[in-house]
């Protein structure tokens, strides 16, 4: 999760390892929480018994969104939506069920069809990020790799590589909150003004999706601190 960590030379070395220490519990912290949010509210059934898939469909038909295609996929918290396909995809958990989170879950990814068809421009930012980010996750572990076996650490070229590599990663999860925690916003207001639930069942929603920008946030924590100790190896 941390490939580069050293300690900092513009970041007091006793600091450098408290935030290493924080982001690492977080990280913990938030994959554990989701989880038991995620599994707590999947047993919670929704009084009007709706399921995820119609409840995407709802928002979207709300919105006069027709193009996108629900469908569903294998897995557990496999949802996502995608904008070059125009795609809903929902895991079978969440395409079938009726539990809160269910509900939540697909309103979420919903929300995402509505930033699209809104030229939300975070969203739009992403999307143009996006290719560049996929070849920097993949090149990511060869550049880990070239720097332990073969360089005894990054540096020079590797290094060069290293802070693009981590740059683009970072700059792709900081636009990922904002595109995150707004289709979460979406998603809940949708879901009571369209009577889907009723408000005294949407702590269970706010919960799940809560829970879930927690992982966002670790995920753009442990790649900063990772660019960061990738850039402290420049001075």
């Amino acid at each position: 999760m941390y490939p580069f960590v050293t300690q900092s030379s513009f970041i007091p070395p006793g600091l450098f390892w408290i935030l290493f220490l924080f982001v690492a519990g977080f990280s913990l912290y938030a994959q554990i929480r989701v989880s038991s949010a995620y599994s707590k509210n999947s047993k919670i059934l929704s009084r009007g018994g709706i399921t995820g898939r119609e409840a995407a469909a709802a928002v979207m038909a709300r919105a006069g969104i027709a193009d996108v295609d629900i469908v569903e996929t294998a897995g557990r918290l496999t949802d996502h939506y995608d904008p070059t396909q125009k795609k809903l995809v929902l895991s079978s958990e969440n395409y079938r069920g009726t539990s809160l989170a269910a509900v939540g879950v697909a309103a979420h990814e919903a929300g995402h069809a509505l930033q699209h068809r809104e030229g939300y421009q975070m969203l739009e930012f992403r999307m143009a990020l996006a290719p560049s980010t996929r070849i920097a996750a993949g090149i990511a572990p060869f550049v880990y790799l070239a720097s332990v076996y073969f360089a005894r650490g990054a540096s020079g070229m590797i290094l060069d590589v290293a802070i693009i590599v981590f740059s683009i990663l970072t700059v792709f999860q900081l636009i990922t909150l904002p595109v995150e925690f707004d289709a979460s916003r979406r998603a809940k207001v949708q879901l009571v003004s369209l009577g889907i639930l009723d408000r005294d069942e949407m702590p269970g929603v706010n919960e799940t999706l809560n829970a879930a920008a927690l992982t966002y946030l670790a995920a753009f924590m442990s790649v900063l601190l990772s660019l960061l100790s990738l850039l402290s190896r420049r001075n």
